[in-house]
């Protein structure tokens, strides 16, 4: 063989192994996304479309080198462990999810495969991580609650609706426990002189019974906690207010975007594009357990005037001036 052959030939074998690394790094990667959404829910694919632009940005393509698997489910229905089971048979590399209900069935049905999850309450009260710090396990993600949001909710229906003295708190008590969340809006309430009713709230009749219980009393206003059946229920929730004529502040800005009256809350949104950076992040090599469980630090006011105007409401100029987006 001629010397230059030769060295051509060494070059290439010791090239090899980089290549095979190469290919290796971009190998297609199977990743699955758990749903707190009907399939046809516009704010449930909104949020997928949100979740994939932030992978692409990172470089992560649908059809190039990821493959998705997709299941969505509504409630702690019979179909949430199945779905959950069936994600976890796919052999992903990572599963993103939505909603606490839906993280607690994916981590009884897998101990191994990473998780990301997004719009969970407490997840450290929840027991789903050891601590926000060092999570623990296969699990980590990004909640959707801060402690001073009741407070914020509160205030919001002194300013807007100063002569209501009542107001009713309609929350799901399989996902957000009285004795953890809804006490941190009730220890808040004497200060503000208003007299709270907590209803749990499991399906669409139960809320609707929530309303017909209360509603008739003409000083009451309401306030939506943040949880799968309030979001699937959205448009129901936002009916009976106006039926009503209920002052209502709600979590999130998809509330008021259908006629609500009021949100003030985290940005789904945007928590979904960070989920997207630790998917990225996992993919990469980096382990759940240490990935620190993020913690709000932005959050949205959201102003439907028209709403305010229907229920014979006028906004103060400095609740305008903070708001983040008012809608005409």
């Amino acid at each position: 063989m001629r010397r230059r052959e030769f060295i051509a030939a060494l070059g290439g074998a010791a090239a090899w192994p980089l290549v095979a690394r190469a290919q290796h790094s971009n190998r297609m990667r199977r990743l699955g996304v758990l749903m707190s959404f009907a399939n046809d829910d516009p704010e449930g694919q909104a949020r997928v479309a949100a979740f994939r632009s932030g992978l692409e940005a990172l470089g992560w393509v649908e059809g190039q080198n990821l493959r998705i698997d997709y299941r969505w489910t509504t409630g702690p229905s019979a179909l949430l462990p199945t779905n959950a089971s069936e994600l976890v048979e796919q052999m992903p590399d990572a599963i993103m999810v939505s909603s606490t209900a839906h993280t607690a069935a994916l981590l009884r049905a897998t101990h191994t495969i990473p998780i990301v999850f997004t719009q969970v309450i407490d997840p450290l009260r929840q027991g789903l991580v050891a601590s926000l710090a060092h999570p623990g396990g296969n699990i980590t993600g990004f909640t959707n609650f801060e402690s001073t949001m009741p407070e914020k909710w509160l205030q919001l229906i002194e300013e807007l609706a100063p002569q209501r003295t009542r107001v009713l708190l309609i929350y799901n008590p399989e996902t957000t426990p009285r004795d953890q969340f809804v006490r941190s809006v009730e220890m808040v309430a004497p200060a503000s002189g208003l007299k709270l009713t907590a209803v749990g709230v499991g399906d669409a009749s139960e809320i609707e019974r929530a309303f017909n219980d209360f509603a008739p009393q003409s000083d009451a206003g309401l306030i939506v906690f943040p949880a799968v059946v309030t979001g699937v229920n959205r448009q129901l929730i936002v009916d009976l207010a106006a039926r009503n004529q209920m002052p209502t502040v709600y979590p999130f800005r998809y509330f008021v975007t259908i006629g609500g009256m009021v949100s003030y809350g985290v940005n789904p949104m945007e928590e979904v594009r960070q989920a997207a950076s630790y998917i990225d992040r996992i993919f990469k090599g980096e382990k759940p357990a240490d990935l620190p469980v993020q913690q709000p630090t932005k959050f949205e006011l959201v102003v439907n005037l028209k709403t305010t105007k229907t229920l014979g409401l006028t906004v103060p100029p400095t609740l305008l001036a903070r708001a983040d987006e008012v809608i005409e």
